[in-house]
């Protein structure tokens, strides 16, 4: 089974891939390959560069930006661009949010917000999970009264990835303390830069700042900043985090991950540098690419479903489950094989000490082995990000196998 099956996706493929070829700057895409941070000025340096394209937002309607693609053609387009190593772009702003305005916001809510994402002039994060308030997000306690032509914000949300880079903030605040949990919250779009806002830093295994502490005192956030109506914010919310549940699969960052995975392992082996666990490795990167292979096929027989016309129920929770252990089990052979070139082997006589006196070479030390630890344990959070190993397998269980 195969996304580009017609002409139609064939010929968009090979439309995408010359336009990468010519547009992606050469320097972006030597930063994801290596693994690398990604800086805002090199999010900001792509996106203009695909919205001059018109594939900023390629599931967008046209009439906001985008480009009218169904889901096999989007899915085309995110294969391509991870082959080629291009930066992910902000996905609360272009994935979450802009869906969410396009159908609930007020015509003065689309002005005022679709444009600059697009072009890369407004920056988002999420305010959802809360310390006490994080897979079970309907017992948030941020609370917004209202008070004149303004709610009043008083609580924190956490787990708030690119906080300190962010422009404005989406969130999930309680506006009906009497209601039924799920009934009572509000949708709330907040300047960063209001009177009251306070973020802290949280640091990830790596050392690296991946997600902040956002902290409201007396936030005041003017009410037609409300994206939806007053205590139905849940709705708009499942809708957002519904949008993009068919694309959850990692199909195109796993291919990605596993090119690496091929191209470490020809260099190694041309160097002989396995020996007798050479066989062993191949078994292993010979399993992950079949799992690969079973998740693309899987995705691409729930896309073509989806295009079909089917009503897709939880399956999707697998492709989930799957493909963000699959990334996991990249970053494990990665890992393990790297070893291998970056430790010199013992090659001289022992010394009256019992130490060795002499190693066959120095430590290789390629551009591809810096990053991959880090990325390791930071790659750690897949299977909890977006709804935790268990919570997917509950989903399964209950709704999939109906146990």
């Amino acid at each position: 089974m195969k996304l580009d099956s017609g002409k139609q996706e064939q010929d968009l493929r090979l439309e995408i891939r010359q336009f990468l070829d010519s547009s992606l700057p050469e320097n972006l895409a030597k930063k994801v390959r290596l693994g690398q941070a990604i800086t805002k000025a090199d999010q900001v340096q792509w996106t203009r560069l695909l919205n001059d394209q018109g594939w900023a937002a390629p599931h967008w309607p046209e009439e906001y930006g985008g480009t009218g693609w169904n889901v096999i053609q989007r899915q085309i387009f995110d294969n391509e661009c991870r082959a080629a190593h291009a930066p992910v772009l902000s996905g609360f702003g272009f994935n979450m949010l802009g869906p969410a305005i396009i159908k609930y916001g007020t015509t003065q809510q689309k002005q005022k917000f679709l444009p600059p994402i697009l072009t890369a002039d407004q920056w988002w994060c999420q305010g959802y999970s809360e310390p006490q308030a994080g897979s079970d997000l309907a017992s948030l306690k941020t609370t917004a009264e209202k008070d004149g032509d303004n709610y009043v914000v008083n609580g924190s949300k956490i787990w708030t990835s690119a906080a300190e880079i962010a422009d404005w903030i989406f969130c999930l605040v309680r506006t009906d303390s009497s209601a039924k949990p799920q009934r009572g919250i509000s949708f709330l779009l907040i300047d960063m830069n209001t009177p009251g806002i306070s973020i802290t830093p949280l640091y990830a295994f790596n050392g690296v700042r991946l997600w902040n502490q956002v902290f409201f005192e007396d936030v005041r956030v003017p009410i037609e900043n409300r994206l939806g109506e007053e205590n139905q914010g849940w709705s708009v919310a499942k809708n957002l985090l519904g949008n993009e549940r068919l694309m959850v699969s990692r199909v195109a960052e796993n291919k990605r991950m596993f090119s690496i995975v091929k191209d470490v392992l020809l260099q190694q082996c041309s160097t002989d540098l396995f020996g007798a666990e050479k066989d062993t490795l191949l078994e292993k990167v010979h399993t992950l690419e079949i799992r690969l292979n079973a998740l693309e096929v899987s995705n691409s027989r729930l896309l073509q479903q989806s295009v079909a016309g089917e009503q897709l129920g939880a399956e999707p929770s697998m492709l989930k489950l799957k493909g963000s252990q699959l990334v996991q089990a990249m970053d494990e052979i990665l890992f393990e094989l790297i070893a291998y070139a970056a430790i010199p082997f013992p090659d001289g006589p022992e010394s009256a000490t019992g130490r060795v006196t002499g190693i066959n070479e120095m430590p290789v030390f390629a551009d591809y082995t810096e990053n991959i630890a880090s990325n390791l344990f930071h790659h750690r959070g897949y299977t909890i990000a977006g709804g935790s190993t268990e919570i997917q397998y509950n989903i399964i269980s209950k709704q999939v196998l109906g146990l």
